[in-house]
């Protein structure tokens, strides 16, 4: 069962797509939205992935966790890139309108960081967690003050995809004979090394959801006169982090500042200074040839431009938490629940309303105003 006790799941005709959504048996829907809490999962996953937090919650909550157009349950619409993660983000508030949620706390794990970013340029939010995002510059292509390295994002998008690893999610293949099996990707890149868990086919199920129809998961990408070879297309998963149609570091700007809180770990591989599937990081360590090197196609600083942004932020009046997680990999709520849990109730106003213990707090950083 990919469902997990007290979890049931239920589709919503929204004016611009059907959106499938988990919800937890017996969460009152008159809950005050300032005790409502919104999931958007990440690239490569789905809406399965938040079941053991929302089983975990305190139940005078309501949870909430949205499959992305072309995951899970939701319909496999194509996806705009140009306009960044604006589908994705539009997605979410069509279905919140419909469920009666004007302004909710927000968590977004990995690309799904990006699209509450974009969702709260664009509407209310009550708090923002993100959970090892997407830099607020976008994936790959950019110095560390955001501006791009080259024209037309070369190296960046659909191109960057394995082909491999598209052909087993295909062929639903649920082994682990290869390093690019969603299992042995889920083992080496979504988590740390040494952990385990007992719900690993249920992960594995929620990555091979991803739709590889046309306009969804990679995306397209054009030939490029700049190295690799290629760059970003129009349409497509990766293309909507495409450094010129995704910038959110507007979000500094904001008159009204949700509090934000900032959850990562120290060993992970997709999203870092050094991240592994950065194209001009593979560069430099000669596992793409012809590396230009770091003058034309430096690594993308991802976390110290989410640092620098959230920094800013933070001088401008916004209230800021950092976590950052020793030995922990792209995964916290899996891998780290209880300190993961207790960030997240205190960025909602909850914790002293409950009996949460609090976790170790040296790996804390508070950033705010004052």
């Amino acid at each position: 069962m990919t469902l997990f006790d007290g979890i049931t799941d239920r589709l919503i005709e929204t004016p611009r797509l059907t959106v499938n959504v988990l919800e937890r048996a017996g969460d009152d829907p008159a809950t005050p939205e300032d005790r409502t809490v919104v999931f958007v999962h990440g690239n490569g996953s789905s809406s399965l992935f938040w079941q053991e937090l929302m089983q975990d919650l305190p139940g005078e909550l309501r949870v909430i966790a949205i499959d992305l157009r072309g995951y899970g349950g939701t319909e496999h619409a194509p996806i705009d890139a140009t306009r960044g993660v604006r589908d994705f983000s539009d997605d979410v508030f069509a279905t919140l309108e419909l469920l009666g949620i004007s302004s909710a706390h927000l968590v977004g794990w990995s690309m799904g960081g990006a699209v509450i970013l974009q969702y709260a340029l664009d509407h209310p939010a009550r708090s923002l967690t993100l959970e090892s995002p997407v830099s607020p510059f976008g994936f790959g292509g950019t110095r560390r003050d955001g501006s791009r390295l080259t024209e037309d994002d070369a190296g960046v998008g659909g191109g960057v995809a394995n082909p491999d690893y598209i052909e087993r999610v295909i062929a639903h293949d649920t082994s682990d004979e290869a390093p690019t099996s969603p299992r042995s990707v889920f083992r080496s890149v979504y988590v740390a090394p040494g952990y385990t868990t007992e719900h690993e086919d249920v992960w594995v199920e929620s990555i091979l959801s991803t739709s590889t129809a046309a306009g969804n998961y990679p995306g397209d990408s054009v030939p490029s006169e700049n190295w690799p070879g290629f760059a970003a297309g129009t349409i497509g998963v990766l293309n909507t982090m495409a450094p010129k149609y995704f910038n959110v570091s507007g979000i500094v700007d904001l008159a009204a500042k949700p509090p934000v809180l900032w959850v990562h770990g120290s060993v992970d591989a997709i999203v870092s200074d050094a991240s592994f599937y950065d194209f001009n990081h593979l560069g430099s360590l000669g596992i793409v040839p012809g590396w230009p090197g770091a003058e034309v196609a430096p690594a993308q600083e991802m976390v110290s431009q989410m640092r620098d942004v959230l920094g800013e932020y933070s001088a401008r009046g916004g209230e800021v938490t950092e976590l950052a997680l020793e030995g922990v990999g792209h995964t916290a709520h899996l891998e780290r629940p209880a300190e993961f849990r207790h960030a997240l109730l205190t960025v909602i106003g909850y914790v002293g309303r409950s009996a949460d213990p609090a976790p170790p707090t040296e790996t804390i950083i508070l950033r705010s105003s004052d």
